[in-house]
């Protein structure tokens, strides 16, 4: 049932009053909770791993190995940077708490990166040194190619089995057993004297984010948002120490390593950990582990409801979904079938100053601001045509009305020992400057850009409607098509490459499709293509659809023709040029024949 304006502002106000209780100056840091909770609930089970469980203390101690152990042997400072790369495990949040007690930044790459991408990734931190998971070996091995000098801590993955375990004397120069150094390290606190000097505000993590042009950018997350959103999230949450969260999302992303790791540390809670979703064994590991919060992802919900009815669906312990991109036409389904008590289904980013939440169930809608006065988002008109925002005849930009389609913005207000609208932005200045519009609503005033469009309704419940530019969600993740039309020219005969996404029914976000423009459009090799895209791209950001065209001006209205293209989408009825479809099985692009879709 919708609460009133006052009831939505109220809960809000608890929200606010965790996220707004650390500040940028406060010597309090994660490192500290992680040690406070160790002694607080050191026999509390942390995290939940297949058969493996470990306690705080048990947690604090690995943490203190791998702090003690790195330190050692790589000589890191206070403030140095270290690329963290391992698939969803213990090790993934052991790795970072320990560089913390250390006062270094962990940089999350995500598993999926290849070649160029990680390459960059990794050279924009400026990491000192690179963790790496021996299941992610390969990718960091051929990435490490152009970062030759940089030494590298390999965690060996307990899953693989042990003839495949790598030995010291098969691992490549610069490359050392962090696990050997650890056995060896000691288990206490590292002398808080390393920390003499870091504060709230300085850098937690490096997240990447894809923006709407070029290759990932690093996101900047202090300790105190990570403090901040924990305390606040898990007092909406209602989570407490008996609660067990779901991991079911990239741990290198902002919604699984942040919001559910920090609600955990900041209730003492427990966190069971699963290397990668799956919808078969959902509910199975629910009942197993006794979980009672989740973050979601549209898919997620989708891919639940999709499966066959059982009789023991509502017959499980969760009570909590936290997240984003469930839609309308399968909210109420997922509600009422699995029983679910809560489903706040929210908007924010990495890097964003700001954030809309659904209290109370309004299907479709990630949030609500009761009181505009109170928030410090507005949404602004936008005209895509343009890709600009109109203005006033003062020269102002101008608010949304209820109905209109406009860009999501957050005040960044001149508050430096407050978080509140804090934009911390990203490693590079010159990204964190394109991401800020100066002058909105007055003179001198300065505002977060989204890019991302809403509408709202009369009571200002909003609903996110689609990303600006180039970059479209699928699978969960930001694709750049920048950065895919990059790979894809270096697949022989390819003149031009254009890529976007096209909706397909039934789906979360939308499907990558490239229209792509050869030197001679018979000699097309769709096995050939498919086994280069797969090899130079992460499997989310690979093309679903190919299209031949034999315009080569689409250049001279790239926007436009974009725009165009994506309104006819996939449907042999309406492209005359010849179409593919990605298959997996035959592990080639085949063609789309009149009628299949």
């Amino acid at each position: 049932m919708p609460l009133s304006r006052e009831q939505t502002q109220a809960r809000l106000d608890l929200l606010a009053s965790g996220t707004l209780s650390h500040t940028p100056s406060q010597t309090y840091t994660v490192a500290d909770r992680i040690e406070e909770q160790a002694t607080a609930q050191a026999e509390q089970t942390f995290l939940l791993f297949g058969d493996t469980t470990i306690t705080y203390a048990e947690f604090n101690a690995l943490a203190n190995r791998v702090a003690h152990a790195i330190k050692d042997s790589a000589g890191l400072e206070a403030g140095d940077v270290v690329a963290v790369m391992i698939e969803n495990r213990p090790e993934f949040i052991v790795a970072w708490a320990g560089l913390a007690k250390l006062a270094v930044t962990a940089a999350l790459l995500n598993t999926n990166t290849r070649g160029a991408a990680l390459s960059h990734a990794i050279t924009e931190t400026g990491a000192r040194a690179l963790i790496v998971g021996a299941e992610c070996m390969d990718a960091a091995d051929d990435a490490l190619k152009e970062n030759a000098s940089l030494p590298v801590y390999l965690l060996n993955d307990p899953a693989q089995p042990s003839d495949e375990t790598p030995t010291a004397a098969a691992l490549p120069p610069g490359w050392t057993e962090l696990g050997r150094l650890m056995e060896q390290a000691s288990t206490q606190n590292p002398d808080p004297q390393l920390r003499r000097g870091l504060k709230a505000g300085d850098d937690l993590f490096h997240v990447f984010t894809s923006g709407t042009t070029g290759l990932p950018k690093a996101a900047r997350l202090s300790h105190m948002r990570f403090l901040g959103v924990g305390d606040g999230m898990s007092a909406i949450a209602g989570y407490g120490p008996s609660d067990v969260i779901a991991c079911i999302l990239p741990l290198y992303h902002g919604a699984a390593g942040m919001v559910v790791v920090s609600c955990a540390l900041s209730q003492g809670a427990a966190i069971m950990i699963r290397r990668r979703f799956s919808a078969s064994r959902f509910w199975d590991d629910v009942r197993r582990y006794r979980v009672t919060g989740c973050q979601y992802i549209g898919e997620v919900c989708r891919y639940l409801v999709n499966r066959p009815p059982a009789a023991d669906d509502r017959d499980h312990s969760l009570r909590v979904m936290m997240g984003a991109g469930l839609r309308p036409d399968i909210w109420e389904e997922f509600r009422v079938r699995f029983g679910i008590e809560h489903i706040f289904e929210g908007w924010s980013s990495t890097e964003a100053n700001t954030s809309l939440i659904n209290l109370d169930n309004t299907p479709g809608s990630c949030g609500r601001i009761p009181f505009k006065e109170r928030h410090n988002g507005r949404l602004l008109r936008y005209d895509a045509e343009t890709d600009s925002h109109p203005t006033n005849d003062q020269g102002f930009m101008i608010e949304c009305e209820a109905g209109e389609i406009g860009e999501f913005i957050g005040m960044i207000p001149d508050l430096p020992d407050s978080g509140a609208g804090r934009f911390e932005g990203y490693t590079s200045q010159e990204a964190t400057e394109r991401k800020i519009l100066h002058n909105v609503f007055a003179k001198g005033d300065a505002w977060y850009r989204s890019g991302d469009l809403f509408h709202h309704d009369e009571e200002d419940y909003f609903y996110f409607v689609d990303r600006i530019g180039d970059t479209f969600r699928w699978k969960s993740e930001n694709v750049s098509t920048q950065e895919v039309a990059e790979a894809l020219l270096g697949f022989d005969g390819i003149e031009f490459a254009n890529v976007y996404g096209v909706e397909v029914p039934d789906t979360e976000g939308r499907a990558g499709m490239a229209a792509l423009v050869l030197k001679d459009s018979a000699s097309f090799d769709g096995r050939a293509f498919y086994d280069h895209a797969l090899a130079s791209l992460p499997d989310y950001a690979v093309p679903v659809f190919v299209r031949l065209s034999a315009q080569t001006d689409m250049t001279s209205t790239f926007k436009l023709k974009k725009v165009d293209l994506q309104r006819e989408g996939y449907d042999p009825a309406r492209v005359k040029d010849p179409l593919f479809v990605r298959d997996d099985e035959a592990r080639a692009y085949l063609p789309i024949k009149s009628g299949k879709q």
